[in-house]
């Protein structure tokens, strides 16, 4: 017998006030700055999921005095600096903490062996590797750049890196390793990332020069800087506000309000293609919050049609096209999303996944190299058929997407893998029932 997933059955109104958890890129930045800084950095709405513990662990490892004071409550007390670990620093399914540690830890005299699960393991490191390379960073590692991976840093020149293709955690890791080169670090990104950690790096006191040429961006970090220990208050995930927004825009009479969300205009891209399909949104009560602008998002449900998404969408909701799959699924006619070439080198190959389960509950779907065209069925209001038990491959934002789905569908949706979900989202089954979802154990499933 297999053992137990979760399903999602149809469900009647969502309706709720809820806080999304605090957000995944953020909490992973604020662990790692606060440990290359001198002092305290007390954290406020970090999440705990597993993927940010596993870099809260990474740090202590690196030196740093890491706490847990309560709910989303740390303190780390940097060191200015990382020490070399006692062991193997295990990152487990964190490809964005993996990455962001690497570029932090180059710039040290240190030698380090990282590892991770084995959807980590099997995902390749080498467009981080390259930059660091350029700047004097050697390491041993499995073919393709794959983990386990001993990195040897220190004694880094300056790198000015154009980005082949778009990507924050590439970016990222170079303005981290920047931070102890010679010389410091450029970046010029041919379109504009999400950019937490240039915000992030001047909330530690470090100087930050970003300039725009065109549609791309060049990030400067001059040499020589410390950080400082600070306050840092982590908003609310876009990505996981995304589902419970999506399950209220296709679920009848609902109406959901996530409190508190991040709306830097980097991320916000979902929101922007929603909008364009029609969606019921509102958002109130926007304030500032560390840095961030941050909001109240209501969703009511939506007659949505489709749209073409377009390629220099890609960068502001990468994480968010499998849930835009999904209310894609209940919209008046197909909705082509193009340029999304990196859902496959993500926890999973995520255009795969999503054009599968999508098609065994019974919704057109056509996959390309680099696009996914999902078929609506709303044109005559006829809810997606379901009845699917869906294969994850370990993805949390897959399992989520699939979940969700089901409240609508005809018949249940089934996961077989929910237990990655808390990952990202812990707690996500106990917020989407608070709302009235209908989502449970599933039986086991015979072998």
């Amino acid at each position: 017998m297999a053992a137990a997933g979760l399903s999602a059955r149809r469900s009647g109104p969502l309706k709720g006030v809820v806080r999304a958890p605090g957000d995944k890129s953020i909490s992973h930045r604020a662990l790692i700055l606060g440990a290359l800084a001198d002092g305290v950095t007390e954290i406020e709405g970090l999440l705990e999921g597993d993927d940010v513990k596993r870099t809260a662990a990474a740090m202590a490892a690196f030196g740093a005095g890491v706490e847990r004071l309560g709910e989303g409550r740390w303190r780390v007390e940097g060191r200015g600096g990382f020490a070399e670990p006692a062991d193997v620093v295990d990152c487990g399914n964190a490809g964005t903490g993996v990455r962001l540690i690497m570029g932090a830890a180059a710039g040290f005299d240190l030698a380090v062996t990282f590892t991770g699960d084995a959807s980590l393991r099997g995902r390749p490191m080498n467009r981080v590797l390259k930059p660091l390379g350029e700047m004097g960073a050697s390491w041993i590692c499995r073919s393709g750049g794959r983990l386990p991976l001993t990195l040897k840093g220190g004694n880094l020149k300056r790198i000015a890196y154009r980005l082949p293709e778009p990507s924050a955690q590439v970016k990222s890791a170079v303005l981290l390793a920047g931070l102890s080169a010679a010389g410091g670090a450029e970046v010029i990104e041919p379109e504009a990332t999400r950019d937490h950690t240039e915000r992030m790096l001047r909330g530690f006191g470090a100087e930050v020069l970003v300039s725009e040429e065109g549609a791309a961006r060049r990030i400067v970090l001059p040499p020589g800087q410390r950080l400082r220990g600070t306050a840092i208050r982590v908003p609310g995930d876009p990505s996981s506000a995304a589902f419970p927004l999506v399950a209220a825009l296709i679920t009848p009479g609902s109406e959901v309000t996530v409190q508190g969300m991040l709306l830097n205009p980097l991320r916000i891209g979902l929101l922007e293609t929603l909008g364009d399909m029609g969606a019921d949104l509102s958002v109130t009560n926007v304030r500032d919050e560390g840095g961030e602008t941050v909001a109240d998002v209501t969703a009511r449900h939506s007659q949505l049609t489709g749209v073409e998404v377009p390629p220099e969408r890609a960068p502001s909701m990468i994480d968010e096209y499998p849930i835009l799959a999904v209310a894609a699924a209940f919209a008046d006619g197909p909705t082509r999303m193009l340029g999304i070439g990196e859902m496959r080198v993500k926890e999973s190959d995520r255009i795969a996944l999503m054009a599968a389960g999508l098609a065994a509950c019974g919704v057109g779907v056509e996959e390309e190299p680099e696009a996914l065209t999902v078929i609506g069925t709303g044109r005559g209001n006829h809810p997606v058929a379901g009845g699917a038990r869906v294969t994850t491959h370990g993805d949390h934002r897959i399992a989520m997407s699939h979940l969700v789905m089901g409240l609508a569908s005809e018949r249940p949706v089934a996961v077989d893998e929910p237990g990655m979900i808390a990952t990202s989202f812990p707690g996500f089954v106990e917020l989407m029932t608070g709302l009235g979802a209908q989502i449970g154990e599933d039986a086991p499933q015979a072998a």
